[in-house]
């Protein structure tokens, strides 16, 4: 390696949700981060966060809305060999937590590549609403199948809400943000 080359960190993943965290407060919005080294298949991670989101928008806890619960890291898509389905671990995950959110009112999220590209598609992530859920099945396609199938790139794309930024040229991990209205 050369002595005279120098090095500077730019970015890291805390330093993404740092900049999230006081966006949020700006807006009045309390932010809880659950760390920027999340692990695990996106679809139980999806699972999990949404029963935090659920208590946190029923019960106040583990923190009370409006709120924003920040998680970075990257999550993991295991794929059976004859896997045809299209997406990535941000739109699985995404697919996975509005499953277990079920239509709850006032939960909204996020969740993207930082690179701009979530697995091998075109779309970083994409977004949550109250209605995911019913638009997907208005569409004509099943939300579970599609999951089943990892499939959750045709979930989105088939409502709108699949987020595409193109290549950002960076990459600090995964960024997920659950808005708690």
């Amino acid at each position: 390696m050369p002595t005279d080359l120098e090095v500077r960190l730019i970015a890291s993943p805390s330093m993404a949700l740092d900049a999230a965290t006081q966006v949020a407060r700006e807006e009045g919005i309390a932010p809880i981060i659950l760390g920027d080294a999340l692990q695990g298949e996106a679809r139980e991670v999806g699972t999990v966060l949404s029963g935090i989101a659920i208590s946190a928008k029923t019960k106040g806890h583990p923190i009370n809305g409006p709120a924003v619960i920040l998680s970075g890291g990257e999550t993991s898509v295991s794929l059976p060999k004859d896997s045809t389905g299209r997406g990535g671990r941000n739109t699985e995950f995404l697919l996975s937590l509005a499953i277990g959110l079920d239509g709850v009112k006032g939960v909204w999220a996020i969740a993207g590549d930082t690179d701009g590209i979530d697995g091998a598609e075109d779309a970083a992530g994409a977004i949550v609403t109250p209605d995911t859920l019913t638009r997907i099945a208005a569409s004509g396609v099943a939300p579970r199948s599609v999951l089943a199938r990892h499939d959750s790139y045709s979930a989105f794309s088939a409502i709108g809400d699949l987020v595409v930024t193109g290549p950002t040229l960076t990459n600090v991990n995964d960024i997920r943000a659950i808005l708690i209205g």
